[in-house]
């Protein structure tokens, strides 16, 4: 396989010319040698991601599901979907291994929940050395953000899209890494995700009725890395932010530069290091300044992501970026269980 400095691209000039790295947004074993090629140096997943992949490779897995079901005789559907999940994600992890983490996702049905996050978030730290859990930034994950982090978990905040969520989970890490002492070096990142946010934020407008300029909610997920970034340094927050959620270049072409994480799906990957873009750094480069302000004015929910008072903790699972994706989130997962059950209880018709 190549190195990070044998193949030359957009995505292997970012990360070696600035301090900005990049990660797979899968846990595919082609896409993630790709990306590796092209200088990634972690990798991430969901039940969307997975399900995707499943599709995707299933000459890979067809056996192997075969396999988990005939061993585990009286395991349910869940049990052997997991298993699954779990299996994907510790070959992924060991493509890493001295490069990075795999961020394995706690199940989406748990965001109410803070005992069964951090039951679920310690087996997946055990799976391999690099394991990284993530944990959406809801009122209960907040609380296990820090519960995690005081046992050695390795963190990364999901299902978060605004300001106020990035600084409450830079404090929960925080929090924990007090009460564990030596913290050591466990690289705990907070994900933002920018394109899910401006998804979100146009749908809001057109409820009610508000005509945005074309391009101005483009901007949104990238103003808030950008708000909250600064914060975090003035802080000493030690968890490190990391966008996600890709729409369009801006995604990556305007926060090269920052000392962040910019978490890429293989079909942008391949779109970016096919491009003419300047790789350049822009992430100090302000917001412009008329997308800003027709956004403040216009869409109540972008200050509410903007501001870093825009919500308080218990606000969190009630905006509807949360909702939203966690909707999505549970529904991948809950298909990604019927393929499952197609292996266990095929259908007789």
């Amino acid at each position: 396989m190549a190195t990070r400095a044998d193949v030359k691209s957009p995505l292997h000039e970012t990360v070696t010319t600035t301090a900005t790295d990049y990660w797979n947004d899968s846990c595919s074993l082609e896409e993630l040698s790709y990306a590796i090629e092209h200088g990634a140096v972690g990798a991430t997943s969901n039940p969307t991601i997975v399900g995707e992949v499943l599709q995707k490779e299933m000459p890979l897995w067809r056996d192997r599901i075969a396999e988990l079901i005939a061993g585990n005789p009286t395991a349910t559907e869940d049990d052997i979907t997991w298993l699954l999940i779990e299996e994907m994600a510790v070959k992924a992890s060991q493509l890493l291994l001295g490069k990075g983490r795999l961020s394995i996702q706690t199940s989406p049905k748990l965001y109410k929940n803070t005992a069964k996050l951090v039951e679920q978030g310690l087996r997946f730290a055990s799976l391999a050395p690099n394991m990284q859990v993530k944990i959406p930034a809801t009122r209960a994950g907040i609380a296990a953000i820090e519960e995690l982090t005081a046992h050695g978990v390795t963190v990364n905040a999901t299902v978060c899209f605004t300001v106020p969520q990035a600084l409450a989970v830079g404090a929960a890490v925080e929090r924990g890494l007090e009460r564990r002492g030596d913290a050591g070096d466990m690289g705990p990142v907070c994900t933002i995700m920018v394109g899910r946010l401006d998804d979100w934020l146009e749908i809001a407008a057109a409820k009610e009725g508000t005509l945005l300029t074309p391009g101005a909610v483009n901007w949104a997920g990238i103003a808030c890395v950008k708000r909250a970034y600064p914060i975090y340094k003035e802080r000493g927050y030690r968890t490190r932010l990391l966008a996600a959620a890709y729409r369009n270049h801006l995604h990556w072409s305007e926060l090269i530069g920052g000392d962040i994480v910019l978490t890429i799906p293989y079909k942008w990957q391949r779109l970016f290091n096919a491009s003419d873009i300047e790789v350049k750094p822009r992430f100090d480069d302000p917001v412009p300044e008329h997308a800003l302000e027709e956004l403040t004015a216009k869409v109540p929910d972008f200050v509410r992501a903007y501001e870093p008072d825009g919500m308080t903790i218990d606000e969190f699972d009630d905006y509807g970026a949360t909702r939203r994706t966690l909707r999505g989130f549970i529904a991948s997962y809950q298909e990604l269980v019927a393929t499952v059950r197609d292996f266990m209880l095929p259908n007789p018709d």
